[in-house]
């Protein structure tokens, strides 16, 4: 979940950067009596996210600013559908109005769209997950957007978990020697996760004992041999070339975890707006 202190300075930041010294065209159109009421409404089917964060924008500016939300985080919203109303100072409403849609669009946008990820997969036991390629400061309305979606989380950022990638293996001079310098040093709370180009380097991730394999750009083929190999005996993760229309088959290989920028990287904002 997001903490409300997170919100609360993220909030305050972005409202800084955009109203800069003054909002000179509300400020000389609007005076501290007028009062205004607006609603957030949706232009297009999607999964709503962003509530407490739709909101913080508002009571930031004032605390006289009364929202009813008709949604919650993680519900499915139909085009058309009037999500929430907004009734206070026509001013603060005004000032509010852009940012308070840049968040909750992005989230709603980014929750869309790992909802499609995770339907897609069916029936299948994979996970959808994301990755580090998010927005630098956003990651974590980025990450908690996912979940809404109904995907997973992979790790937050470099201190969750210990993943061994192509260019540490070359650095190390092996897989094998990355991970044992690795465990002399990482606490026991950690996990170790190998990026495997080949089924030879899933075999040495086997004999080291790693805890995630990470089955990248591989064909399904590949995977389910690598699958089969691995047995149960670490996470499988399978990474690289995951769109809507291959992560079915993916997933059918076995695997634990598909993890994919995509679903945040390439996620379409949701058209959502503020209407009087």
């Amino acid at each position: 979940m997001l903490d409300n202190f997170f919100i609360e300075e993220h909030v305050k930041n972005a409202l800084k950067e955009d109203i800069g010294f003054g909002d000179i065209t509300t400020d000389y159109l609007t005076n501290e009596k007028d009062v205004m009421t607006c609603y957030l409404n949706t232009r297009a089917d999607g999964i709503f996210c962003g509530k407490s964060v739709f909101e913080c924008v508002f009571k930031t500016l004032s605390p006289k600013i009364n929202i009813k939300f008709n949604y919650e985080d993680g519900d499915e919203i139909k085009k058309g559908a009037r999500i929430a109303e907004i009734k206070g100072p026509a001013r603060y409403i005004l000032m509010g109005e852009r940012t308070a849609l840049n968040y909750v669009q992005r989230m709603s946008g980014i929750a869309t769209e790992t909802n499609k990820y995770q339907n897609a997969i069916g029936n299948y036991k994979a996970k959808i997950v994301d990755t580090r390629k998010t927005t630098p400061c956003f990651r974590a309305f980025e990450k908690y957007s996912v979940k809404m979606g109904g995907g997973s989380l992979h790790r937050f950022n470099l201190s969750d978990c210990a993943m061994i990638k192509d260019n540490h293996i070359k650095y190390a001079g092996s897989l094998t020697k990355a991970v044992e310098k690795l465990r002399k040093n990482i606490s026991h709370a950690h996990k170790i996760e190998v990026e495997c180009d080949t089924i030879n380097q899933v075999k040495e991730a086997l004999l080291c004992k790693a805890d995630i394999i990470m089955l990248d750009n591989m064909s399904t083929e590949e995977m389910k041999k690598c699958v089969n190999i691995i047995d149960g005996q670490a996470i499988i993760e399978a990474s690289g070339n995951v769109t809507l229309a291959t992560v079915q088959e993916i997933a059918s290989t076995g695997v634990d975890i598909i993890s994919s920028s995509a679903i945040v990287a390439k996620a379409p904002t949701l058209d959502l707006g503020l209407d009087m």
